[in-house]
């Protein structure tokens, strides 16, 4: 079968969805697929641009590629699966969210834009016709088919998928520190995790790694840790993927605090690294994995109930190593793989 998946990037940056596309692609091809990714560079301020892309990708019909038939159309991300297609199938990774869950919320872009009103409507509508016209719908996650049905009364399946180099993770003897990865931003709300710190009564310490979204943001972490804080934070930013995974196996624990994520790679990467993972009621994907004090902690979003999973967590080493082989134990139960998700999408 040819194959072609579309996705949106921004370009210079790099994160899970840019991943999940390279492995969705390999995969194809070691099923004797012929698969190529297309991309489209997407651009979403002021607001009005967003209507460009999504115009740039609704012009686009990817059927057929000189004079030879594309098969099947597998959608990713917006506005890249507005493209039109026969036999497209979505396998959504998100909404613009800005349209949906963010609209009115401090994070949101849109409802403070002078024209964000009339792009959201249109950027209903859009999607309206995109999930319409799609041979099947797929999410990545629970939380993700939660949303398509809220807002847009939509059913869809998730097809869950390991994370990008599953089989690398390695387990050792915990250290003392927490791991906190990820790209600093507000979503993410390392900010969070910082109060929490300073509400701790153990001697927690955190290591945070990842790249800065929004350096202002990032700036006012990094002073007020280094102010309150001294040597309890380190802030690694860019690790390679060997000190990410020497990071993952040393850590006592991994924390992932962010805002209603899609899905994140951080907790299953966790599990495979036999560590606990503390979370917040409110962050979405990671709420599919973790069991609260099985595998474990889900917190309220404050810094009083953050702090207080660090402390038990840091003043007891068993019950975290315990959670820990439970998570291990609950990812290799959970069975996930990247041929089974093919199996989904070219059905």
């Amino acid at each position: 079968m040819r194959v072609v998946i579309v996705n949106a990037q921004t370009p210079f940056v790099r994160g899970g969805a840019e991943m999940l596309a390279d492995n969705l692609l390999a995969t194809l091809k070691e099923a004797g697929h012929e698969a190529e990714l297309v991309t489209m560079p997407f651009k979403w301020y002021p607001a009005e641009r967003i209507c460009d892309g999504m115009l740039a990708a609704r012009l686009l019909e990817v059927d057929e590629w000189c004079g030879g038939r594309i098969d099947r159309l597998i959608g990713l991300k917006f506005p890249a699966y507005l493209m039109r297609h026969p036999c497209k199938v979505m396998w959504l990774l998100h909404q613009y969210r800005g349209a949906y869950d963010l609209w009115g919320s401090p994070i949101g872009d849109l409802s403070n834009a002078p024209a964000g009103r009339a792009v959201r409507d249109m950027i209903h509508l859009a999607d309206a016709a995109a999930m319409a016209e799609s041979r099947a719908v797929y999410t990545i996650s629970r939380n993700v088919t939660d949303r398509l049905r809220r807002f847009n009364g939509i059913d869809s399946m998730p097809l869950y998928h390991p994370p990008p180099g599953a089989e690398l993770f390695r387990q050792a003897e915990a250290e003392d520190f927490f791991l906190c990865p990820g790209r600093i931003n507000p979503t993410k709300r390392q900010g969070l995790v910082v109060d929490a710190l300073l509400r701790c009564r153990s001697g927690a310490r955190v290591v945070f790694t990842g790249v800065p979204d929004s350096p202002a943001y990032a700036a006012d972490l990094a002073r007020r840790s280094e102010t309150s804080l001294g040597e309890r934070v380190t802030w690694r930013g860019a690790v390679t993927e060997a000190e990410k995974l020497d990071l993952y196996a040393r850590c006592l624990g991994v924390i992932v605090t962010p805002i209603d994520e899609d899905y994140g790679y951080v907790t299953l990467e966790a599990m495979l690294s036999a560590k606990p993972v503390l979370t917040c009621s409110d962050s979405g994907g990671p709420l599919d994995f973790v069991e609260d004090s099985a595998t474990g902690f889900v917190c309220a979003p404050d810094a009083s109930a953050v702090a207080d999973g660090l402390d038990r967590l840091w003043q007891d080493r068993r019950r975290a190593r315990d959670m820990g082989q439970a998570g291990l134990a609950r990812y290799r139960a959970l069975g996930f793989s990247w041929a089974d998700v093919v199996s989904g999408l070219l059905a």
